[in-house]
């Protein structure tokens, strides 16, 4: 299954590239995933230092190395699960999400610093609204690292604009 989209012009006619899906191009069942994304030492420094996430497991290295079971640095479940949704926002959603809605999020293995990341996707829900402008997409997403592991699952439900009409 493919999406169905026609390209959105400029009022001088030419193609944009680059925008989102419309809820109203993809059909349920429809699968896709996104480029990958190394997760790296300043990705999880900035991020802990952003959030106040400064728990010993993600700062000491020291400790890390001596009591972690992990054996590496771990990137936080939050920071797996944001790197997934940036991964997503490039490729689907520039110009026509509207809202996140909701999600069921489960952490299922560790990732580390120097994990390779990616999302693969399914549209399990795709209607519209009362209001004819938008609709509400929900997908099954699984971010699955280089070895193929899958370390987290969630199913977001967002509001996305409807293709314009005309």
């Amino acid at each position: 299954m493919s999406i169905s989209k026609t390209p959105i012009q400029d009022a001088s006619g030419i193609d944009i590239v680059g925008i989102g899906f419309h809820w109203d191009d993809v059909a349920v069942g429809y699968r896709f995933r996104t480029l990958g994304r190394t997760i790296t030492e300043a990705d999880i420094t900035l991020f802990i230092g952003i959030t106040g996430m400064v728990e010993e497991m993600f700062t000491n290295v020291e400790y890390i190395a001596e009591v972690s079971v992990i054996g590496s640095r771990p990137a936080p479940g939050s920071l797996v699960f944001c790197m997934a949704e940036g991964l997503l926002m490039q490729s689907t959603m520039q110009r026509t999400g509207m809202a996140f809605l909701e999600a069921d999020l489960r952490i299922l293995k560790p990732t580390t610093a120097g994990d390779t990341i990616h999302v693969e996707c399914e549209v399990v829900e795709a209607r519209a609204t009362s209001k004819g402008d938008r609709g509400l997409l929900r997908t099954s997403n699984k971010v699955v690292n280089q070895r193929g592991d899958v370390v987290a699952t969630y199913n977001p439900l967002r509001m996305v604009k409807s293709r314009p009409r005309g």
